[in-house]
């Protein structure tokens, strides 16, 4: 089973596909948003838009951990999640796809863990799933721009966008990416034992580095016009995870 966690822009994968299901998953820590079964070539997935419907809930309210306790208790073990993002290095230009291999935390307000009756320390050496990263990068030659397979993606409390002076501080501590919403869901997708990667598609240059006042209008313009080549990514990824796996993510727990 495959998690599909859409973000911004990204709100369903289904449309053309026969015999969805959709409903909401029910957890301990409350409902996720309505999900979508249906099949990807022989793989059954789950896609799940991250903000809800209509991109009705913001960033910092977003319960992360109903979300993927709920994709867990229905059998999915790897996920591909889709991020909008903005690009603290010049290379990773708007309209770029970048599969992150490291992540920089700055959240504060949000539930970060399963684990917080007992003592546990999840290992985050290798965040994302080096395997799922491999596999969306052999399946990237539709992509009309550049795609990179590394970068650091710094996640802030949001929902405002960041100072001039923030920005300088996250390229200088080494961050590539900016955005708000890959974490938590990354680390608790380790605490699940699943496999996690995310497709961060470049919406703008942050602050001080775009010529322009940020706007949510050149997110969903970016996102416009990239979203058929990162759907048809998402499906020709899915549609190729056919071979039975193991992988270090299945075993995140094991020395925790």
């Amino acid at each position: 089973m495959i998690g599909i966690i859409g973000g911004s822009g990204i709100y369903d994968l289904a449309s053309e596909a026969s015999n969805v299901e959709r409903f909401v998953i029910k957890t301990p820590y409350g409902p996720t948003p309505e999900v979508s079964k249906f099949k990807i070539g022989e793989n059954s997935v789950i896609f799940m838009p991250r903000h809800s419907k209509n991109h009705s809930v913001p960033p910092h309210k977003i319960n992360y951990r109903a979300n993927i306790y709920g994709l867990k208790s229905l059998g999915v073990n790897q996920i591909i999640a889709t991020n909008a993002v903005g690009s603290l290095n010049l290379e990773m230009e708007p309209g770029s796809f970048v599969l992150c291999d490291d992540f920089i935390d700055f959240t504060s307000q949000r539930e970060k863990t399963f684990f917080d009756n007992e003592v546990l320390h999840v290992d985050v050496t290798e965040p994302y799933c080096a395997r799922l990263r491999e596999a969306i990068m052999a399946n990237s030659e539709s992509i009309s721009g550049k795609i990179f397979n590394r970068g650091v993606y710094v996640c802030n409390e949001g929902p405002r966008f960041e100072t001039p002076a923030e920005i300088k501080f996250l390229q200088k501590i080494g961050g590539n990416l900016v955005g708000m919403t890959g974490l938590p869901e990354a680390v608790l997708a380790r605490e699940k034992e699943m496999c996690y990667s995310s497709i961060c598609t470049v919406s703008n240059y942050a602050a001080s580095i775009s010529p322009n006042k940020l706007t949510m209008d050149e997110v969903v313009e970016i996102m416009d016009i990239k979203k058929e080549e990162l759907t048809e990514l998402i499906y020709n990824t899915a549609e190729s995870l056919v071979e039975p796996f193991d992988c270090p993510c299945l075993h995140g727990l094991e020395g925790a």
